[in-house]
């Protein structure tokens, strides 16, 4: 009994089209003088039929049983009313999967297949005839046969390196591309059509679907996610039934990547699609939102790659302040909590994403997180990465923010003036010697008074630190001393 309930449990497994071949093919454009086919077989359907669960619910229509290929008309040859059946048949020619790990394997079935779903694309796309409520169904169907499956291992999977650099990695390209852009491109089509109805589609276009999409999102190749991003931002705009599903599936992908993975291709893309809904917001901002900023966005600061979605993080957290000012103190709070210690290429990041925020920041909240701040920031002052000293600097041409600094000079002054000291009598690079300087001069400027205040405060401080220093060497040269007296040649003096 065991030994049957294991073999029952078993799940076939799934081929794997992860050849690097490239079978190569541009933008749809328009429709093509070669008639469709449909491929048919006397005792099986395609690979792709067989599995209901692939969006949607019902099994998809087998084609008729033929032991031969024959051609199907175009749709401009058939009478109006025969156009809804025709657009079956040629989605059941669609459903039919290919080997694309050989380039040289059923070209002319691979052509084939290429030409039926152009047509269906130009179908769409003309508004020429509505489809059907079952032609909807049906072509989900064969979307999701097709879109939906397995993705290859990661290429450090497959190279062994688990530390490599994802920005170093060649990006893995889909072998299969020829006929998936046209199957995304069909997808998108029907999304913004305006004779899409969302409440027929909606039933096809459900949560299972979403969530199998959001998966895609983790493909190696770039145009994939880029008709991934453009597609589900059109489903978010369309079906605002779905809006906040969408928004907690993206949470949930952000929570794996930050606390388990630290790998995934797609951040960058769903970051973007954020960002516009981020603009959409209504005030006053629901909690919901300040949550995802706290628990999400801003923990996206601590992986790794964070260089390679940080420009879309950035915008993220930008619009978050300008639609809020009062959650500037919780950003910039945030920033330093995930504050890089080693990494000077992030801290570099840190700072020019800190100069946004600081853009967007009252004063009010400006005075509740400047003391921290001001720590962090004399801190990279002193770096040896002038790069990093030297972004620090740049802080002080932004003019909102040399006034936010101006108002709280009592406050930032005696915590910086100590490392621009140092700037001016240690740091090797001229750069950073020469802005330092300068902000110097613009605070004696800006206040004579404190300035000669922090000077007279840096001096005693510099002499309190020589006395304890001399002090210091006198104390150990007396216990060399007089251990040199008691221990006699067992003992060693330094």
């Amino acid at each position: 009994m065991l030994k049957k309930i294991m073999k029952g449990g078993r799940k076939p497994s799934k081929s794997d089209p992860n050849d690097p071949s490239l079978y190569g093919f541009g933008q749809p454009t328009g429709r093509s003088p070669m008639a469709n086919v449909v491929v048919n077989h006397a005792s099986r359907a395609g690979p792709g039929l067989a599995s209901p669960t692939a969006g949607g619910s019902g099994a998809v229509a087998t084609p008729p049983p033929m032991g031969s290929i024959e051609p199907l008309p175009l749709f401009r040859d058939v009478a109006v009313s025969e156009r809804q059946n025709l657009f079956l048949r040629k989605l059941q020619v669609c459903c039919f999967q290919l080997d694309f790990s050989d380039t040289l394997k059923s070209v002319r079935e691979k052509e084939i297949k290429r030409q039926t779903l152009l047509e269906l694309v130009d179908f769409i796309q003309s508004g020429s005839s509505k489809i059907t409520e079952t032609c909807q169904e049906e072509m989900i169907k064969m979307i999701s046969i097709n879109i939906f499956r397995c993705l290859p291992p990661a290429s450090h999977e497959n190279t062994g390196q688990e530390n490599a650099d994802p920005e170093e990695e060649e990006p893995y390209l889909e072998p299969s591309w020829p006929h998936l852009q046209l199957v995304y491109e069909l997808l998108l089509r029907y999304v913004v059509s305006s004779d899409t109805d969302t409440k027929i589609a909606k039933r096809y276009i459900d949560h299972s679907f979403v969530l199998k999409l959001l998966d895609l999102f983790d493909s190696e190749d770039p145009r994939e996610r880029e008709y991934l991003k453009t597609i589900l931002h059109r489903i978010y705009g369309k079906f605002m039934v779905h809006r906040p599903f969408i928004r907690k599936a993206i949470n949930n992908i952000f929570y794996r990547f930050i606390y388990e993975t630290e790998r995934h291709s797609g951040i960058a893309e769903l970051l973007e699609i954020l960002g516009s809904i981020i603009n959409g917001f209504a005030l006053p901002m629901k909690e919901e939102h300040k949550l995802f900023l706290v628990r999400a966005l801003i923990p996206l600061h601590k992986p790794k790659p964070v260089a390679m979605y940080h420009q879309q993080l950035s915008y993220c957290i930008t619009q978050f302040v300008e639609k809020d000012y009062k959650l500037a103190d919780t950003v910039i709070r945030g920033l330093l909590k995930y504050w890089p210690v080693t990494n000077c290429q992030k801290e570099v990041l840190f700072l020019g994403e800190l100069e946004e925020v600081l853009e967007a920041t009252q004063a009010a909240e400006f005075q509740r997180c400047m003391v921290p701040l001001f720590r962090q920031i004399a801190h990279c002052l002193n770096s040896s990465h002038f790069q990093v000293a030297e972004r620090a600097l740049f802080l002080w041409n932004n003019e909102h923010i040399v006034s936010l600094i101006a108002q709280n000079r009592n406050v930032i002054l005696p915590i910086i003036f100590e490392a621009l000291e140092k700037n001016i009598q240690s740091h090797w690079n001229q750069a950073v010697h020469g802005l330092t300087v300068n902000i110097r001069k613009m605070f004696q400027e800006m206040d004579t008074e404190l300035f000669e205040e922090c000077q007279n405060q840096y001096a005693e401080k510099q002499s309190r630190a020589k006395e304890v220093e001399e002090q210091r060497e006198l104390t150990w040269k007396r216990l060399a001393d007089v251990a040199a007296q008691r221990g006699g040649e067992d003992m060693v003096t330094v």
